[in-house]
């Protein structure tokens, strides 16, 4: 355990804010909104990990005074941007780049030099590349945005930090060089351009749908092109899909043409074009999970 409260410290002296995983895994070991006791810091409600992260020693010896926990990093309130390598996993097709390779092709078609940061070898082989947020700059996670095998972590995500370890291995320190601020050219990739204030998303009239169907879609899309909220854009857009999904459910209207009126709207918001998909996947899927279709005579 004392490894473990050195590597918190050592986090939390740096001006990250931690809070424990549970002992040998990656899944935070704080409990959940179902079984949150509205007691302590969740006296008024409900405070997710990113909230209760802290920089107070006298906290972080005493949780991990109990258990060897792992070190979680919030990386919105420390000012991160982590982009995660990944490495190939036996379903990978043969030929597929991992995450290192991959992240050298895309310096090389910016015509950049690999910057050098902080870097933390995972467990499974991968790197953990550290960056500085830009001023004023609130960088959500992205999901393969930049390429394949490469994920980002900002507001709303976490990082494992050095020293703590899983069964594939240890957290380790491989360069322990500066911080770095995120290069101007990679903010520029995780920023899609957006329409001018205030333009309207209106989706293109769909066929073989419900009036009620069609109002919904154009309805939804609005509300999520609308919102330019970097914590918030992603939750609308979930939601969004969710409620026109009944729709699609019940067969009063297209999915494909769903999915394409979203996927619009989501990147007109600021989202990148694979969060979309995979927001509107998930949506969609869980409204035909869940919604009983209508009943024929």
């Amino acid at each position: 355990m004392t490894t473990l409260l050195n590597a918190a410290l050592d986090t939390m002296a740096r001006g990250w804010p931690v809070f424990p995983l549970r002992p040998g895994r990656k899944a935070p070991a704080l409990h959940g909104e179902r079984s949150c006791p509205r007691t302590g810091d969740c006296t008024a409600g409900h405070m997710k990990w990113e909230q209760r992260a802290t920089t107070d020693p006298d906290r972080i010896r005493a949780a991990w005074s109990q258990r060897p926990f792992n070190v979680g990093i919030a990386t919105g309130p420390s000012g991160l941007l982590v982009v995660d390598l990944d490495t190939l996993k036996p379903t990978d097709e043969e030929g597929t780049p991992d995450g290192v390779t991959a992240f050298a092709a895309l310096c090389e078609r910016a015509e950049q030099v690999a910057p050098i940061t902080r870097t933390v070898r995972t467990a499974g082989g991968g790197r953990h590349l550290y960056f500085a947020a830009p001023q004023g700059a609130r960088l959500g996670n992205t999901a393969g945005a930049l390429a394949p095998k490469i994920d980002t972590r900002g507001w709303g995500g976490y990082v494992v930090g050095a020293g703590s370890a899983t069964p594939h291995g240890l957290y380790a320190v491989e360069d322990d060089a500066p911080v770095a601020v995120l290069p101007e050219w990679l903010h520029n990739a995780l920023t899609p351009p957006q329409g001018p204030a205030g333009t309207a998303i209106r989706p293109a009239p769909v066929r073989n749908a419900t009036r009620c169907a069609a109002v919904a879609l154009e309805r939804e899309t609005a509300s999520v092109a609308a919102r330019h909220d970097a914590g918030r854009r992603n939750d609308e857009l979930l939601r969004a899909a969710i409620r026109v999904g009944r729709y699609v459910a019940r067969g009063d209207i297209d999915r494909t043409a769903v999915e394409t009126a979203f996927q619009e709207a989501g990147e007109s918001a600021g989202l990148t074009a694979a969060e979309c998909r995979a927001t509107i996947r998930s949506a969609l899927n869980y409204s035909l999970r869940t919604v009983r279709p209508r009943e024929t005579a």
